[in-house]
């Protein structure tokens, strides 16, 4: 029994790493003075991390991060996108776990997830470029990271629904 349980889970996993690539490969929007894009890759972070718990958020985002950087062109920030997004999933995951049985538990999880997310992007874009690019990626990874968690809010939602998460 114990073994289902393990393969379900890593079977749901699996599919969520692989619809993070999806997400954040198809939702696009190429953010020109970053050298990066915006898209929707946190939705499946997010969704990874409060329904598996923080171990799955954080493969999911690390992974998801890393590969879609290296699927998209952007082989020099894959290593930072693994940790930014990692930590990101890690974060959302455990607040989410003691706290997403209220509203605002929920929301400080994907906000603390998203302060993770752009202070490792803040670093790896000050460190790569300049750190006017740093400041210059602030506002639309804080746009991504929150449309990510709100998309997550609503998925979870329904699965809540219908009794599947």
């Amino acid at each position: 029994m114990e073994s289902t349980f393990r393969l379900r889970r890593s079977i749901i996993g699996a599919m969520l790493l692989a619809l993070t690539i999806v997400l954040g490969r198809f939702f696009l929007f190429p953010i020109p003075w970053t050298h990066g894009n915006v898209n929707l890759c946190d939705a499946g972070v997010f969704i990874a991390a409060m329904l598996l718990g923080p171990g799955a958020g954080t493969i999911v985002g690390g992974f998801g991060g890393m590969f879609l950087d290296l699927i998209s062109g952007f082989p020099q920030d894959a290593l930072f996108s693994f940790a930014a997004h990692g930590l990101e999933g890690f974060i959302s995951g455990w607040i989410y776990k003691k706290y997403g049985n209220t509203v605002w538990g929920k929301w400080v999880a994907i906000l603390a997830g998203t302060i993770i997310m752009i202070a490792i992007y803040f670093i790896c874009n000050t460190v790569m470029y300049h750190v006017i690019t740093g400041f210059l990626s602030l506002g639309s990874n804080f746009i991504q990271g929150m449309i990510g968690g709100l998309v997550a809010l609503v998925v979870m939602r329904q699965l809540k629904k219908h009794n599947l998460g």
